[in-house]
């Protein structure tokens, strides 16, 4: 599936991409605190703006590989057949409350950036930031609606393997 492919890799290439850059600034603000006496001026604002980035390009993901906390006791006791109503009514729920979050957050966003809210040191606009976070809670919403209509073996009982690449 091309579409799983291509949300992998742009999701999983913008987490990559943060996290290696909260990694370098902490080691620039790190040796620039220990050796020059000297820290990198807003490196805690950049870091929890990047960290932002990281946690919410990691929702689609973790929802696309099944990788979320799960409470299954009771599945052996039910037949598969219930399970997998079960199972596409959970990514049903989670569809519509991650849209309900995604659309919270885009009305939030536009506030702020209406306000011109800025962080304190650096006055990064966060408007811009809260709509990425809306943006990618939407695509999140959007994996789960495909998840119902084409469900994947690691999400659904008595659904056959994927074949390998």
């Amino acid at each position: 599936m091309k579409l799983k492919a291509l949300l992998q890799a742009l999701c999983g290439l913008l987490a990559g991409i943060a996290l290696f850059a909260i990694m370098l600034l902490t080691l620039v603000d790190v040796t620039g605190r220990k050796f020059l006496d000297a820290s990198v001026p807003g490196s805690l604002e950049v870091t929890e703006l990047l960290l932002v980035v990281v946690i919410f390009a990691g929702l689609p993901l973790v929802s696309l590989r099944g990788e979320h906390v799960v409470f299954d006791s009771l599945d052996p006791l039910w037949p598969a057949t219930w399970r997998r109503v079960q199972q596409a009514l959970v990514d049903l729920a989670c569809m519509g409350l991650l849209l309900g979050v995604a659309w919270v957050m885009w009305v939030k966003a536009d506030n702020m950036a209406e306000y011109g809210d800025t962080t304190a040191q650096l006055l990064l606009p966060l408007g811009p930031f809260v709509h990425g976070m809306s943006v990618l809670c939407a695509v999140t919403a959007l994996v789960h609606g495909l998840l119902i209509l084409q469900p994947t073996s690691h999400h659904h009982a008595g659904v056959p393997e994927e074949p390998s690449p």
